[in-house]
């Protein structure tokens, strides 16, 4: 089996992604079209794909000039522990070079450490209104 890295939203069953997602336990309430407005709108985009299945996702938000924010990390359960996810991040960093990169996670920390990454004291957040109570989730 290859699994293929491209950056390319092209093909992508969103409908497909969302279920396998939430099979994982890692939806986190967006509608399949509000994650695809989430990758399209994001400055980078990684995906594994087995043929024309998506089994790997993660995205980069960036300024393009000292800021980006890596999210949406993800392999599928079956595809686990193959290096997709560090094939799909270091993609996205190499996308990013003079940038600070921050991330949010609970339980990648060993992951995010063997790829350079550092614990950082405090990180903040605000959610305005409530969670995912928008346009996008409406559609």
């Amino acid at each position: 089996m290859t699994i293929r890295v491209d950056s390319t939203l092209e093909g992508v069953d969103w409908a497909r992604v969302k279920a396998d997602l939430a099979r994982d336990s890692f939806d986190n309430g967006r509608s399949a079209e509000a994650l695809r407005r989430s990758f399209e709108r994001s400055q980078h985009t990684a995906l594994g794909r087995v043929e024309n299945r998506v089994v790997g996702m993660a995205r980069l938000l960036s300024d393009g000039v000292c800021n980006a924010y890596l999210l949406d990390v993800w392999t599928s359960a079956e595809h686990r522990r193959q290096g997709i996810a560090s094939r799909l991040v270091r993609d996205l960093i190499n996308r990013a070079p003079g940038q600070h990169i921050g991330l949010q996670t609970g339980d990648g920390i060993g992951f995010y450490r063997s790829l350079g990454f550092a614990t950082q004291p405090v990180f903040m957040s605000l959610v305005v209104g409530r969670w995912l109570d928008n346009e996008a989730n409406r559609a």
